[in-house]
C-alpha cells in the first residue's frame, strides 16, 4: 500500500522542517525525489540523508521561485537529471507579516508571488507530461489560517486561501486525465521556526488545540504520501486538515 516505486516527486521548500520530512517520506515509499529551494547546502544535506533503494535517485536543484522563469528551468533540469515529474508537492512558502494598514505593496506581492503564483507556474509546467502519462499528483501545502484567517497576515492568508480555490479548479480541469490536485492544511506543527518560541508561548498555542499538543512534520508527510499514492486516485479537489482538532472544517 502507498507504493511509489518508479514515480518521481518534486518537493519545493525541501530545506525546511516540513519539506525535508515530506521528501524523506516519499523516498521511503520508493519514489525518486527532486529537492528544490534556495539553500543549496541544506538541500544537499537532506538529500544525503534520504533512505534510497538501489534503483532510486535523489537530485538537488536550487531555484528561486520568485523568478518567473524558475518553473520552466526547474522542470528542464529535473527532466535531465531524473525524468518527468509524476508528483509535485508545492511546499515552499514565506511570510512578511504586518497589519494591513501598514503593509507595503512589496510585502503583499512577494508573499503572493512565492506562496501562490509559483504554485500556478509549477503546476502548469508539470501538466503536459502528466497528461501524456495519464497519471499525476499535485499536492499543495496550505495552512489552517487560510481557512480561519489570522490578524497581521492578510497577505499570507490570502495566498493560502487562494491556493485552495486554485486547486479545486485545477482538479476539475484534469480529473479525466488521471491527475489529482489536493491540499494539505497544517495546524501548529513543530519546526525550527516554532523552536524559537518560549515555553509560555508554546503553552498558549497548545491551549487552542483539542489534541493537547503540537503536530509533527511527519504528520504532514503522512497526508502527502497518501495523496501521492495510487490509493488516493478518487480524491481530488479536497483538503486534508492536519491540526489536532483546532479547526474542524
Amino acid at each position: 500500500m502507498f507504493d511509489l516505486s518508479g514515480k518521481t516527486a518534486l518537493v519545493t521548500g525541501a530545506s525546511g522542517g516540513i519539506g525535508s520530512e515530506i521528501a524523506r517520506a516519499l523516498a521511503l515509499r520508493g519514489a525518486n525525489v527532486i529537492l528544490t529551494g534556495t539553500r543549496k547546502q541544506v538541500l544537499e544535506d537532506v538529500a544525503s540523508g534520504l533512505t534510497l533503494g538501489s534503483d532510486q535517485k535523489a537530485s538537488v536543484i536550487p531555484a528561486d521561485l520568485s523568478d518567473p522563469e524558475a518553473a520552466k528551468h526547474l522542470l528542464e533540469q529535473a527532466e535531465a537529471s531524473i525524468g518527468g515529474v509524476d508528483i509535485l508537492v508545492n511546499n515552499a512558502g514565506m511570510t512578511r507579516d504586518g497589519l494591513l494598514m501598514r503593509m507595503k505593496d512589496e510585502d503583499w506581492q512577494t508573499v503572493l508571488d512565492i506562496n501562490l503564483t509559483s504554485v500556478m507556474r509549477l503546476s502548469r509546467a508539470v501538466l503536459r507530461s502528466m497528461m501524456k502519462a495519464r497519471w499525476g499528483r499535485i499536492i499543495q501545502i496550505s495552512s489552517i489560517v487560510g481557512y480561519t484567517g489570522n490578524p497581521g497576515q492578510t497577505n499570507y492568508v490570502a495566498s493560502k486561501a487562494g491556493m485552495t480555490g486554485f486547486t479545486k479548479s485545477l482538479g476539475l480541469e484534469v480529473a479525466s486525465r488521471g491527475i489529482t490536485a489536493n491540499v494539505v492544511a497544517p495546524g501548529f506543527i513543530e519546526t525550527p521556526m516554532t523552536d524559537a518560541l518560549t515555553d509560555d508561548q508554546k503553552a498558549e498555542l497548545i491551549k487552542k488545540v483539542p489534541a493537547g499538543m503540537m503536530g509533527q512534520a511527519k504528520d504532514i508527510a503522512a497526508a502527502v504520501v497518501y495523496l501521492a499514492s495510487p490509493e488516493a486516485s478518487y480524491v481530488t479537489g479536497a483538503t486534508i486538515h492536519v491540526n489536532g482538532g483546532m479547526a474542524m472544517l
